[in-house]
């Protein structure tokens, strides 16, 4: 009887360790299973690692066991350690879950070797512990603890599983990459890459609205920005259409060395570089290693490739003054037009105005000298530079200036980025809440302040991945919230302290100043107390690591 309930201890033990993983497996993913930056962030919170529920039915249920211990041959100890080892595995509710679990290939065989390694060391200590022959009274206890350090330890079968997993995964990314490989040799298409801390996603629309107007371009969907991304987007699409004359692949990076790979494989014609900004300068180290990184995208161009640089940007007009390629072109937003010489910058925007129709401004091809007016839609002046940088690609490519104009009244924003519509009862939204950073931050606001008809709403959970500078730019955002924003919900009390501080030092008034835990709550809180003519502007989504920490 007591063998029984022995046994079925420590398999309850087990098989809480192995709901743990799974649980685990979704913030793994989040991470792009990368195992340090999973570990990361399981050590950044004590309660991550180290469950307070789970530690409390365990240590109590412990000190009941180790009472009952003075008992020979009860069975109270074992079933007193069966209810807590029941209360300790039993998971606490998800309250919000915006990126749930996709149980890809991938994650089907991570799960399957962390749980085959899970089982195989608790029931292997569980065998060794009864070889040993320590007192029966004192097994409950033992056993109990021993399930526990698995529950805990749990989490650390993921990495290792990855790590076992290496050759295979290695060898399964070598196949799907050379059919990549293989299919972009067969069709044959222009390859234009397009790089930057941030801008890429609407940049890659606008210029394939702008070139589908005469040619057929495939933009890699969504933000498909990493190698095995682009290798999806051409096994799956490409593949399958043999029409395609121009690839425009966002090509992202975290670390060093990454674009250069995804360069490797598709070898742009044309390169774009948008921004060096301190979008994921926490993983760069610096913006200095962020410009090396980005640079990778120029210096894999041929000698007679095209590179298009953003001379607004002091790290990009870097790029541009190192004399590589032969056939550089650059745009501005901030340069008269009338002063530029040699056609560098080549398209210049002026006389930029913003209001809730769009954007207008005049565009000057220094070169040639030709103007056009531009009117558009989108809203957010950090967008002319995006249509500035697709234009030069299209005229490069024989789009005339004048067709580009005309097309660029009907672009339409990228997913999540500053979309505007309005609800049933006459509520503005505005969606900017893919991702934030310093620059569109401040654009996105300005778009907020242009709604004068009621109340303006920011809702937002801050900036990350800012490295040293997260603080001050969060703080800076407090401060031109406050000049833009009637209300603010600012989602998690932690890490939007800086923004608090922000607009306490702005003057901002306390009582439109609301600190929410989660989205919900914030949409909650909206939807009771906005009405029509009001707005809400969505400013980030942070992933489930942000907040999570279970």
């Amino acid at each position: 009887m007591i063998a029984v309930l022995l046994i079925l201890l420590m398999i309850l033990w087990i098989s809480g360790a192995n709901l743990r993983v799974y649980r685990q497996a979704r913030f793994y993913q989040i991470e792009e299973y990368m195992s340090l930056r999973y570990l990361r962030w399981l050590l950044a919170a004590r309660d991550r690692w180290f469950p307070n529920r789970a530690a409390g039915a365990w240590f109590i249920g412990s000190i009941m066991t180790f009472v009952l211990a003075e008992s020979p041959g009860s069975p109270l100890p074992a079933i007193l350690g069966i209810l807590a080892a029941g209360v300790a595995i039993t998971p606490p509710s998800e309250t919000e879950i915006k990126k749930k679990f996709r149980a890809t290939p991938r994650a089907r065989r991570l799960l399957g070797v962390a749980f085959t390694l899970v089982t195989i060391i608790g029931l292997g200590l569980f065998f060794l512990l009864n070889m040993m022959g320590l007192p029966d009274r004192f097994l409950s206890l033992i056993i109990s603890t021993l399930g526990f350090t698995v529950f805990i330890a749990a989490p650390l079968a993921l990495p290792l599983a990855n790590l076992l997993l290496y050759p295979v995964e290695a060898a399964l990314r070598a196949r799907f990459i050379q059919r990549a490989r293989t299919t972009l040799a067969q069709v044959n298409p222009v390859v234009i890459g397009i790089t930057g801390s941030y801008g890429k996603t609407t940049t890659k629309t606008i210029l394939a609205h702008l070139l589908n107007g005469r040619y057929h371009a495939y933009p890699t969907p969504k933000s498909y920005n990493t190698l095995m991304g682009i290798c999806i987007a051409i096994n799956n699409d490409i593949a399958n259409d043999n029409r395609v004359e121009y690839f425009i692949a966002e090509m992202g990076a975290y670390v060093p060395g990454e674009i250069k790979r995804i360069c490797d494989l598709t070898h742009p014609r044309i390169s774009i570089v948008i921004e060096v900004g301190p979008q994921h300068l926490e993983r760069f180290g610096s913006l200095e290693n962020t410009a090396t990184a980005k640079y990778e995208i120029i210096k894999a161009l041929p000698a007679d490739g095209v590179g298009i640089f953003n001379w607004d940007n002091p790290y990009v007009r870097t790029m541009l003054e190192r004399g590589y390629p032969a056939t550089r072109l650059a745009i501005s937003t901030t340069t008269d037009p009338s002063t530029v010489q040699n056609g560098v910058p080549r398209f210049v925007a002026s006389d930029i105005t913003e209001s809730l129709h769009g954007l207008v401004f005049t565009v000057t091809d220094t070169l040639t000298h030709e103007v056009q007016s531009f009117s558009t839609p989108l809203v957010g002046a950090h967008n002319v530079t995006n249509i500035l940088l697709a234009t030069a690609v299209a005229v490069h490519e024989g789009v005339p200036f004048s067709e580009v104009a005309f097309r660029v009244r009907t672009l339409h924003p990228p997913e999540s980025r500053l979309v505007r519509e309005t609800t049933p009862n006459g509520i503005t939204i505005i969606n900017d809440a893919y991702s934030a950073n310093p620059v569109g931050a401040i654009s996105a606001l300005k778009v907020l302040s242009l709604h004068t008809s009621g109340r303006r709403l920011l809702i937002t959970p801050g900036m990350v991945e800012l490295g040293a500078m997260m603080e001050s730019e969060n703080r800076k955002l407090g401060v031109a919230a406050a000049a833009h924003a009637t209300e603010v919900i600012l989602v998690g009390s932690k890490q939007t302290i800086p923004i608090n501080e922000g607009l306490v030092s702005a003057g901002f008034p306390a009582e439109h100043l609301h600190v929410v835990e989660t989205l919900a709550e914030a949409i909650d809180w909206y939807q009771r107390n906005l009405t029509t003519g009001d707005s809400v502007l969505f400013l980030n989504d942070l992933p489930d690591t942000y907040s999570a920490s279970k």
